[in-house]
Order: C-alpha cells, then structure tokens, then sequence
C-alpha cells in the first residue's frame, strides 16, 4: 500500500490552536510547509522548508512534485476541498498521494454564528469568480452564503441586489470568524455601509424582495425582457420546452449553434450546478448582448465564440448536447454539430420555415428521434374584445444520438 506524501491541512483564524493533534504534529514535522503568506504566519517557525503560493498555480504543482516521497504539508483555509485548494490539487496529483485533514469551514462557521441551517442555505463562492454568480442565488425569503473576494465584491452583491427589486435584503459581513479580529456587520442592501471591509469575509444575504421584484428562478422559461436582444431570441415558452428535452445536469456542456441573444444557453448554465455551455454566433452585433446577458444572469463564464461554425467547432471537447436554433435547412450545420457530439447526447433543432421543417424530417427519418409542433396563443385585443392570436408555430426535432 502506498502511504500519501502530501498533506492538505484546513487551517482556521486560531492557527494551530485549533488544529487536531494529528494535524498540528504534521504542520511541525514538515519537510515543506506551502501555503498562502496569511496562514504561514500563523505557523512558527520550525526545521522544515517554507513556500509560499507561487503564481500561476502550475508553478506550485511542480515545485510540489520536486518533493515527492517526502513529508509536504499544504495549509489551506478551513476546509480544502470546499471551494478550496483542494480540488486544484487533485487536478494535479492522484488522490493517493494526498491526505486531506479538513478544518471548519466558512460556511459552518458562518451558519452557526446566523443559526442557520446549512441544507437550507444556498452557497456559493464569488472569490475569483465575479459577484454576478449571485444572479442565479436571488429568490424570494433565500438565504445565501458567499466567499467573497474582498469589499468590492461585496459591495458589487448589493448593488445588485438592488437592481433586481432586493434593496430591503439583509446583508452581514462575518470577518475573520474564529480568530481574535473576528467581526460582524450588517446593513441593508440599499444602505451600504460605510468604511473598510476585510478581505477574509463571508456574506450572508437574506433576500427581501419588494414589491414588483423580478422572479429570476432557475426553472428554464425566463421573460423574453430578462435579455437584451435584437428579437433573435427563442421565445419563452419555446425556450422552455427547448430546455426541457435538452435536460441540463451538473457539469454537462452545451453547444449552441447560432446563439442570438444566448438564451438558452445562459438558461442551460442556471439550470444545472456546473453546467458549461458555448455559444457560436456568426452575427458581430449580437456578440456584445450575449455578453452582457451572460454577466447580468449570473452566466459569466459562458464561452462566446463569433465567427463561422464550420470553421470554429473543430478541435473543442465534444459536447453533452447541442441547440441549432437556427440555418437548420444546412445540412453542413447539423453534421458539424453532430459528429462530435457524445453518445448517449442530446440534440435539439427548432425550425420555423417550410425548408427547415423539411430538413428536420429527413433528419428524423434517417437518424430517428421525435418531431414536435409547438404551437403558442397569447390573449389579445381584437376590436371590443379579446381573441388568442397564435405566435409563429416552432418544429422541433429531438434525438438521443445512440
């Protein structure tokens, strides 16, 4: 059996107070103790070697390998392998070499200083990720929990809120929870507090909508005017449906072929924790409103690429699934998009023209699936009264490719 060579120790505000045995013993008998500048100095000083994070984090990795065999400890923060070091680490390194000894984390710290119950708490992480991932937390009477990146992001946290009808949202700071500097502030979203805020904090938010607050939920369907848009835009009830035989899951990557206004695939993203997506678009002033719909919807990683499919698709992970929502009548188009697509993914095409509703019949004859007419009626006057007028219908056309 081999034993690990890397240890991966949570450290809290108290340093090695707080530390179990086991885990103080293997901090002071290390050949090489790595870790950021703040917990290295929670540390005194002993025999072995000290590193502190080098930058990129590839460079750690290699100086880490340098010492394998040998007694290495890492300090991360609370505990590693909730949005810690952790899972960089084990991008790295195989799970045999490390032995992770976790330390309270910020979020139970967190909730046992509000009395909340964690399973009931949304979390999330806005260190190094941008305030806008709060976008997709936001829901009526939620309590959410956040890493944070420092006091900018805390402060970009209620100006959002208050743009999205949240201005009466309890916000509080939790500094240094544990340590001897530990504080707590609290203030409303639409009263930002004054003076300096610590870099090591997590925010609570308690959500507070007021009335006329936007429901932005998870559940695929958002209002057509959550987007910014030049009217190519799937619809929202067909966006729904699009969503619905696309089924998001955690992790799982999109392609959105002839993206408009990123709809669906910034749905795709809130709809399943992790889930990745790419939008294609040809059309440069569309590039701009995808962009920006994918910042102010909590999408910001979204991957955008202009330009032609054709030419761009090659040489990119194969993805989970894939929307053509538009140039179906291309025969190019669909066999660009379907050949890398994995086994067992889903492919989704919506047409709404008597051409594309051809091609989507000689697809479903030759590679099987199902075609589905979605037909859509809003209320709306006509003379004294009122009278369904129907939208233009959509042909969709699903497959599981075998």
């Amino acid at each position: 059996m081999t034993f690990p060579w890397l240890s991966v120790v949570g450290m809290g505000e108290d340093g090695l107070d707080g530390l179990s045995p086991a885990s103080r013993t293997l901090v002071e008998s290390a050949e090489l103790l790595a870790g950021s500048e703040r917990l290295l100095a929670l540390v005194p000083a002993g025999p072995g070697e000290r590193l502190a994070w080098p930058s990129p984090f590839d460079a750690l990795a290699a100086r880490l390998e340098a010492w394998r065999g040998r007694r290495v400890v890492v300090l991360a923060t609370g505990d590693p392998l909730n949005y810690g070091i952790g899972a960089k680490l084990l991008q790295h390194f195989a799970i045999d070499d490390i032995r992770f000894l976790p330390h309270v984390s910020a979020f139970s710290l967190a909730a046992a200083r509000l009395g909340w119950s964690l399973p009931d708490t949304e979390t999330v992480s806005l260190h190094g990720r941008g305030a806008t991932l709060i976008e997709t937390a936001m829901a009526p009477n939620a309590r959410i929990l956040a890493l944070t990146a420092g006091e900018e992001t805390i402060r970009e946290v209620a100006r959002r809120l208050v743009a999205r009808g949240y201005g009466a949202s309890v916000l509080t700071v939790l500094e240094h929870m544990g340590g001897p500097a530990e504080r707590r502030i609290s203030f409303v979203a639409q009263s930002l507090t004054e003076g300096p805020l610590a870099d090591l904090a997590t925010l609570a938010v308690e959500c507070r909508p007021e009335p006329g607050a936007a429901l932005l939920t998870r559940t695929p369907g958002l209002p057509d005017d959550a987007f910014r848009h030049d009217g190519q835009i799937t619809k929202r009830e067909v966006r729904a449906i699009t969503l619905a035989a696309l089924a998001p899951f955690p992790n799982a990557l999109l392609w959105d072929v002839g993206a408009g206004s990123g709809s669906v695939a910034i749905e795709w993203m809130r709809a399943a924790r992790g889930a990745r997506a790419v939008a294609f678009e040809r059309h440069a002033g569309r590039l701009a409103l995808i962009a920006e719909n994918a910042i102010d919807l909590g999408a910001p990683s979204l991957e955008i690429v202009p330009g032609d499919f054709l030419e761009d698709a090659g040489g990119r992970p194969p993805p989970d699934a894939v929307f053509l929502g538009g140039g179906v009548s291309d025969t190019r188009l669909f066999e660009a998009a379907w050949a890398p697509l994995k086994a067992g993914g889903r492919f989704v095409a919506n047409a709404v023209t008597l051409d594309g509703e051809a091609q989507l019949a000689a697809l479903n004859a030759t590679q099987g699936g199902e075609l589905v007419r979605i037909e859509v009626a809003y209320a709306e006057p006509v003379g004294q009264h009122m009278a369904m007028r129907p939208r233009l219908g959509v042909t969709q056309w699903r497959a599981i490719k075998a």
